[in-house]
């Protein structure tokens, strides 16, 4: 006899992972399809989270009485921050998607460095040296590279009119 509360807990995990699965897919889809639309809508999605996000820190900060003076200003001025920012972001879409995929491509770039760098210097723990040097060399390369050309700016440019926005919007 199985014990039906332990299989609701995994039922759901199972359920979770591929309603999970199938957003990711169709996201994947959608940029394939329309990268520009895509870009907006997460722009547009991200800007929907820091506005509710910053209400949320406002909201806590004005009205907990468990924080300090200290973290009730931090809160609120947080709050307000983000708040701004969602605003912004909903007031020019395109250029914040331009933004953004500027800003996470270049933060992907340093981190490859970073982590190249760091598999070099921790290379005496590592279990395999000639694994550990190729990853790292590939890595501070990829990271070279893509910072060297940020989101393909400069092979979009002449492209369809799909993606020539992304050289206009800045």
């Amino acid at each position: 006899m199985t014990d039906t509360a332990s299989e609701s807990p995994a039922k759901g995990a199972r359920l979770a992972l591929l309603v999970g699965g199938l957003a990711a897919v169709g996201f994947g889809v959608a940029v394939l399809v329309w990268p520009t639309k895509t870009a907006v809508a997460l722009t547009g999605v991200i800007a929907v989270y820091a506005v509710v996000a910053g209400i949320v820190y406002a909201a806590l900060g004005l009205f907990s009485k468990g924080i300090g003076a200290g973290g009730r200003i931090g809160h609120v001025l947080l709050g307000v921050l983000y708040v701004v920012a969602g605003v912004y972001a909903f007031g020019s879409l395109k250029q914040s998607a331009v933004f953004l995929a500027l800003f996470l491509t270049i933060m992907v770039g340093v981190m490859w460095v970073v982590e190249g760098f760091t598999s070099l210097f921790t290379l005496g723990q590592s279990g395999s040296k000639a694994l550990t040097i190729t990853f790292a060399i590939l890595s501070v390369i990829a990271g070279f590279t893509l910072l060297s050309s940020p989101s393909g700016v400069r092979y979009s440019c002449g492209g369809s009119s799909e993606s020539r926005w992304w050289c206009s919007a800045g």
